[in-house]
C-alpha cells in the first residue's frame, strides 16, 4: 500500500486557552488535490497553519511521505517540502516579480536555482512578461500566481493554500483553478482551504467538510457536491442545484476557464 503524501492524525490545535480543531483527519496523496472547506469559524484555515508548523498543535501527529513532521517549524517543513501560500500577505510588493521567485528559490543549492527560477516562468508565461515588474503592482489575480510560483520554485511535494480565489475576480479565479490543476499534473499535492465550497469540490479528487473543529463529513469532491446532507447545511442550496453544478469544472455560475 502506498504511503499517503500528507496523514493528520487526530489534530487539535487552538490559540492560547482556545482550542479550535478538535481531533481533525485527514489524507492527500500525489497527484490530488483535496479541498477543505466548512462554515466560518470551522477550524480550516487553523488546521492548514497547524500542519505547516506555524500553530503548535496541543494533540495528534502530522506526517509527510511517512515521515512523523508534527510541530516542525515552517522553515523546515520548506525544505522537507511542504509550501504554504497564505491568503494575505503572500507576495512582497516592493520586489520585482523575478525578485520574489528568487526568494523562494533561496532553500535550494545555488547551482539550481537559475534553472528553476527559468522553470516556474516558463510554467507561468504571464510572469515571464512581468519578470520585471513590482509585485505590488500587478492584479491580485497576478499576485496570487506569484505566490504559487514562488512556493513552487523551492520544488515542493505538497501545497497547501489559504483561500486561494479570496478577493479574486472571476476570471482570476479560473486562472489559477486552472493553474492549481496544471501544478496536481506535475505530481504535487495541492491541500487546499477555499471558501468558494462549490467550486472547490468540483476540482478536488478529494473533500473534507469541518464543522466546530471537527470532521463533518469527507469523500470525493463532486460527490459530495451531490450529498444532500452536505448541500443543506454547509452549500446553502437544494440537492438539485449541487447535482447541476457538477456537469461542468465550474458550477456557481463561473464562467468556464479561458483559455
Amino acid at each position: 500500500m502506498t504511503t499517503p503524501l500528507l496523514e493528520v492524525a487526530d489534530l487539535a490545535a487552538g490559540y492560547d486557552d482556545a482550542l479550535v480543531l478538535h481531533g481533525v483527519s485527514l489524507t492527500a496523496a500525489r497527484e490530488q488535490i483535496v479541498a477543505i472547506v466548512g462554515p466560518n469559524g470551522a477550524g480550516k484555515s487553523t488546521l492548514l497553519k497547524a500542519i505547516y508548523g506555524l500553530v503548535r498543535p496541543r494533540a495528534g501527529s502530522v506526517r509527510l511521505a511517512g515521515v512523523d513532521v508534527t510541530g516542525e517549524r515552517p522553515d523546515r517543513l520548506t525544505r522537507r517540502g511542504m509550501g504554504f501560500v497564505p491568503q494575505i500577505d503572500n507576495v512582497f510588493p516592493t520586489l520585482t516579480v523575478a525578485e520574489n521567485l528568487h526568494i523562494g528559490s533561496l532553500v535550494l543549492p545555488r547551482a539550481e536555482r537559475q534553472a528553476e527560477l527559468e522553470r516556474m516562468l516558463e510554467l507561468f508565461p504571464l510572469l515571464a512578461e512581468r519578470r520585471r515588474q513590482r509585485a505590488g503592482s500587478l492584479s491580485g489575480g497576478q499576485r496570487k500566481l506569484v505566490a504559487l510560483a514562488r512556493a513552487l520554485v523551492a520544488r515542493p511535494q505538497l501545497l497547501l493554500l489559504d483561500e486561494p480565489s479570496a478577493g479574486l475576480s472571476p476570471l482570476a479565479i479560473d486562472l489559477v483553478f486552472e493553474k492549481l490543476l496544471e501544478i496536481r499534473a506535475l505530481g504535487i499535492g495541492v491541500v487546499m482551504v477555499e471558501q468558494n465550497a462549490r467550486r472547490a469540490l468540483a476540482l478536488s479528487d478529494t473533500g473534507y467538510v469541518l464543522d466546530m473543529g471537527r470532521n463533518a463529513h469527507s469523500g470525493p469532491g463532486p460527490a459530495l457536491l451531490d450529498d444532500p446532507r452536505v448541500v443543506e447545511l454547509y452549500l446553502g442550496g437544494s440537492r438539485r442545484t449541487a447535482s447541476s453544478s457538477t456537469s461542468t469544472s465550474t458550477p456557481s455560475g463561473m464562467n468556464p476557464p479561458t483559455k
